[in-house]
């Protein structure tokens, strides 16, 4: 495929890419990309790589389908977060006057309870699924006691300012550093937020850093994980596009070790954290911090550990106790997955990757002949019964399988009636809710997308046996 110039940005800081820009994109030219071989003629496909670049009639379809998707999300983009609002109100106006029946009863006594979004009352719909705040008998002496905050707080990163800080300092106990909006140059809007909080217990301080995953009525977190873009980093791999995007790359310079940047403009993931951790770990010789997140938290999790290794940050790497993701999906190809192989074992980061049962995300992008993303590391796969095996990935990798189709429609079904029994086996903690319960019936249909809800994983970690194998480790 040959190289196209673009206005947009230079792209020098990588040695190779293949960009995919929906926006100039027209219907007709979407079909010639399923009907012709010769990509470089098409304006919304702009590349430079060594050597020949695929492009089979598979390639060009999971193209097309990224492209015609990200459009569709766009031009319904105003409507969809209309819609997750008032279903959003709606779940909180259920919730605060304490059932459907109930709202009727408050309004008739002039004691309707509304619900303010702003308030550490109100629940996004993901925390509407499991409104847990608590970790259930988990204490710091326990050894899974951080993998299961890890969970939690990649849980609360989800909900407003107020809901976190009550959460972290009324509930958790701890120091709530702050939560921050942050910028995406690509898309242009602050669609990327991160939660900072510390951990203070005897000689033992440890900062968590929580990114928000992929918000079920957001647009742009969708495009974000449905852009099959990528970038070459020199020495580094090939890396997603639109999760290098939401970390904080920049357009023209990439990721510069050390940048000025307007304080009126909101931050840059990457770099408002990087600097906050650099100030406090100066300052405190006991401090460690651990990063984690949800789905596309997840992604942006491991790829600050890159970053980090990419600019040899010594401090950080020094204090940088593990990194723990949960429904994580694959962020690059497979030289990037040996150079963070090597890097994470040079400096003793602890590396985690938790997979529930058959969630669908941690199975994309595709790992086959048509896409280059690859996992790497351990990876924690937990059955519907939170039952460990350590793996070296996932099985059915890939999702769409004909031979799984019957398997994990049973799982479902399993997960469904485990609704009604899970509280009286494990306690009143682990009760599930009817919105939760309303989900896993989609998901009889839709094997893999309740799957993918924080409230499994947060069984996994209280649950499961983690701690044989942070004994065996």
């Amino acid at each position: 495929m040959a190289a196209k110039t673009s206005d947009d940005c230079d792209k020098g800081f990588a040695d190779s890419y293949m960009l995919l820009k929906h926006e100039d994109a027209r219907f007709f030219d979407l079909l010639h990309v399923l009907t012709s071989r010769n990509m470089s003629r098409r304006r919304f496909v702009e590349s430079h790589a060594d050597g020949e670049v695929d492009e089979s009639f598979g390639h060009r379809w999971l193209i097309f389908i990224s492209i015609l998707s990200q459009k569709l999300l766009q031009f319904v983009a105003k409507p969809l977060a209309f819609f997750g609002i008032c279903v959003e109100l709606l779940i909180n106006l259920i919730a605060l006057n304490g059932g459907i029946f109930y709202i009727i009863f408050n309004f008739l006594r002039g004691k309707l309870v509304l619900p303010d979004p702003r308030s550490a009352k109100y629940l996004s719909c993901i925390g509407n699924l499991d409104v847990r705040v608590k970790l259930d008998g988990i204490t710091r002496e326990d050894s899974k006691y951080y993998i299961a905050l890890s969970m939690m707080a990649s849980k609360a990163s989800y909900e407003n300012a107020a809901h976190i800080e009550t959460t972290v300092e009324d509930h958790w106990k701890m120091e709530y550093v702050g939560f921050f909006d942050c910028w995406n140059e690509y898309q242009e809007k602050a669609s990327t937020q991160v939660l900072i909080a510390l951990d203070k217990h005897q000689n033992r301080d440890t900062y968590v850093v929580a990114f928000r995953g992929t918000e079920p009525f957001n647009a742009d977190d969708w495009c974000t994980d449905i852009d099959i873009s990528w970038y070459g980093i020199p020495g580094v791999g090939r890396m997603h596009g639109g999760f290098m995007k939401a970390l904080g790359l920049q357009k023209n310079v990439g990721w510069p070790k050390e940048m000025e940047r307007d304080e009126r403009l909101p931050p840059l993931a990457y770099y408002v954290i990087r600097d906050i951790l650099r100030k406090r770990l100066s300052e405190n010789e006991k401090a460690k911090f651990i990063v984690t997140g949800h789905s596309l938290g997840g992604a942006l999790a491991i790829l600050f550990g890159t970053v980090l290794f990419l600019h040899e940050e010594t401090l950080l790497l020094e204090r940088l106790e593990g990194i723990y993701t949960f429904g994580q999906p694959r962020v690059g190809d497979e030289a990037y997955a040996i150079y963070m192989k090597q890097k994470l074992k040079e400096h003793s980061v602890r590396y985690c990757r938790f997979v529930y049962c058959n969630d669908i995300v941690p199975r994309l992008p595709y790992d086959d002949k048509e896409m280059m993303f690859k996992h790497f590391g351990i990876c924690l796969f937990f059955d519907w019964r939170y039952q460990l095996k350590v793996l070296e990935e996932e099985p059915n990798k890939n999702y769409f399988s004909l031979w799984c189709v019957i398997p994990m429609t049973m799982n479902a079904i399993l997960e469904l009636i485990r609704s009604f029994t899970i509280a009286y086996q494990n306690g009143p903690h682990y009760k599930e809710g009817w919105l939760l319960f309303a989900f896993r019936v989609i998901g009889v249909l839709i094997p893999g997308l309740p799957a993918h809800g924080p409230q499994d994983y947060l069984n996994s970690t209280l649950l499961g046996p983690i701690e044989k194998h942070l004994k065996a480790e």
